[in-house]
């Protein structure tokens, strides 16, 4: 198998293109496995018996498992390959949808939402490098369309589940399907992705990476946006139900809305930014965000709040991607310091559930997305830290990895 040093000629147009393609594709498998599992939260809390503070504490898990394996996904992606370690990766994070619905009580399913997160996170990381290797050679911003992709992926998976959910069909029927299916989709587009290598003799990276000091600053603004997003996907179904009287099928739907809206706002992101630039872009997104957050708090009536969740989707959508190829520019080890904007936005939903949990056994729910809304206002007053180097905050192609080959 040939090696392609990086460079502006080692590659043409067209083979990039379609890297990009396969990337997006792996993208909307990674994003169909969360929105498969989100919709179907209170059917999962029901089957173990759960009530708000254990099912805040068992959404911790995701987070924990992927805070912790993080760090090492630099690691096996130069032992393996990027193509290589995606591939595997992705298939365990499929497979791992089918654990949650089979916990019988809370021990389990936070064991299993462990593996569920640990296998997210690793999988997540590496996408995300060769992401960035595929924005250096394409020499313009893609990385908010490829997470477009993953909102698209969600809205796929939360619209299958929104549909299960009205069909009262079996959780543990329905993910032992969807993952049956979305991990051949995921072998399938990984074959097309770059491999992303390092050169030959180059010493790897540590086993556990701690994340750089311009990964925290980072880091930063996405934990605002992840808490935001993290909390209104995982529990916007239950506010809607719990706190609006909502039917089963309307509060899944909300997970789908809120999907939507991440959709449409990521899949323009890349143009958008490039016109207006990343600092007023997330400035913006943060002010629909705080008001989306209102709608839910003041709500009385599911319309309204349906409308507020998609307000939140929409404010934060970009700012994880801008955060991500942020991170990917900012060093020579571009996995190593996405793991660490990555290891600190996922903390941020580690931190989400469980204390939006917490907060709504000892008051509300409402009261709990009252901090939503505080959090989604800090994307106005941090959104410079995004501020890029460049047009579309990206380096010259010279710049990457040492190595890469186009899939096959």
């Amino acid at each position: 198998m040939a090696e392609y040093a990086v460079g502006a000629g080692d590659l043409g147009p067209g083979q990039v293109r379609r890297a990009r393609t396969a990337l997006g594709a792996v993208f909307c498998v990674h994003g169909a496995v969360t929105g498969s599992f989100a919709t179907r939260i209170p059917w999962i809390a029901d089957h173990a018996g759960l009530g708000a503070g254990q099912l805040g504490l068992a959404l911790a898990f995701p987070a924990i498992g992927a805070s912790l394996a993080m760090p090492v996904a630099g690691a096996i992606s130069h032992r393996l390959g990027a193509r290589n370690a995606l591939r595997w990766l992705l298939a365990l994070w499929t497979l791992a949808l089918t654990l949650p619905s089979l916990a019988p009580g809370l021990v389990g399913l936070c064991a299993a939402l462990f593996v569920y997160g640990a296998t997210a996170g690793t999988s997540d990381v590496v996408m995300n490098a060769i992401g960035v290797e595929v924005e250096n050679r394409m020499k313009r911003s893609i990385m908010s369309g490829l997470h477009g992709m993953w909102s698209v992926g969600a809205l796929i998976g939360s619209a299958g589940g929104t549909l299960a959910a009205h069909l009262d069909t079996d959780a543990r029927v329905h993910h032992a399907f969807a993952a049956a299916v979305l991990t051949v989709l995921g072998l399938v587009a990984c074959r097309g992705v770059l491999d992303v290598r390092s050169r030959p003799g180059e010493e790897p990276p540590p086993h556990f990476a701690i994340p750089p000091k311009s990964a925290v600053v980072i880091g930063a603004i996405g934990f605002c946006a992840v808490f935001a997003e993290g909390a209104s996907l995982d529990w916007s179904a239950v506010y809607l139900e719990d706190v609006l009287g909502a039917s089963p099928a309307l509060a899944a739907a909300s997970t789908t809305a809120f999907a939507l809206t991440m959709a449409v706002a990521r899949l323009s992101g890349d143009r958008i930014v490039d016109r207006f630039g990343a600092v007023p872009t997330v400035r913006t997104g943060g002010a629909l965000a705080t008001a989306g957050g209102l709608l839910v708090v003041v709500a009385s009536h599911p319309a309204v709040a349906l409308t507020g969740f998609a307000f939140i989707g929409l404010g934060v959508a970009v700012v994880v991607p801008l955060a991500f190829a942020a991170a990917g520019h900012s060093g020579p080890r571009p996995a190593q310091a996405i793991a660490g904007v990555a290891t600190i936005t996922y903390t941020s939903g580690l931190i989400a559930p469980s204390a939006l949990g917490a907060v709504a056994d000892a008051t509300s729910l409402v009261v709990s997305f009252g901090l939503v809304t505080v959090l989604a206002f800090g994307l106005i007053v941090g959104a410079g830290v995004l501020r890029p180097a460049g047009r579309g905050g990206a380096k010259s192609p010279a710049d990457g990895p040492a190595v890469a080959e186009p899939g096959t």
